[in-house]
């Protein structure tokens, strides 16, 4: 493929996942899973290898339900250490994850986007006011690749690098 073709490319899909409104979607994909809006208090910050400490998710301020970012089938709904967790398996591939949680969904239940998968519980940790860990990745195990699930909402800013080393 040319540069000139990459580039018209990228720009579409750059112009689908970052433009538009705050509370855009992409077609047929995902939302956020609180509303309003929520403010983000901790960002994504993956570790450089799979094993070290980062933060592979968004620790986002919130009360209240929380929603399926996107349409899925219910993986895990229940404790994990001293937590409860949601975590939902998208038809693309991807999982994502809620904590702390109170479920009210169970494992095999089939969820739209939007849908009530659970109530915000308090006591995430490093987290001053009731938070949720918005998590996201591709893959299980070793394969997994963790996502900033805000790229889910077209909230993250895509910066074009040069491909010819300039």
């Amino acid at each position: 493929m040319s540069v000139a073709v990459r580039v018209a490319v990228v720009a579409v899909v750059v112009s689908v996942v970052v433009g538009g409104d705050a509370h855009a979607r992409i077609p047929g994909g995902y939302g956020w899973p609180l509303l309003p809006r929520p403010e983000v208090v901790r960002g994504f910050d993956p570790p450089a290898q799979r094993w070290l400490a980062g933060h592979r998710g968004v620790d986002l301020v919130g009360a209240g339900a929380v929603l399926a970012a996107g349409a899925g089938t219910v993986r895990f709904a229940g404790a994990v250490a001293d937590r409860q967790v949601v975590s939902i398996l998208h038809a693309d591939g991807i999982v994502t994850t809620y904590e702390p949680v109170e479920p009210t969904v169970t494992a095999g239940a089939v969820v739209a986007r939007g849908s009530p998968i659970g109530i915000l519980a308090p006591g995430h940790a490093g987290c001053a006011a009731t938070c949720l860990h918005w998590g996201a990745r591709r893959g299980t195990g070793r394969s997994a690749t963790y996502l900033d699930p805000r790229a889910l909402v077209g909230a993250v800013r895509v910066r074009l690098l040069p491909t010819d080393g300039s």
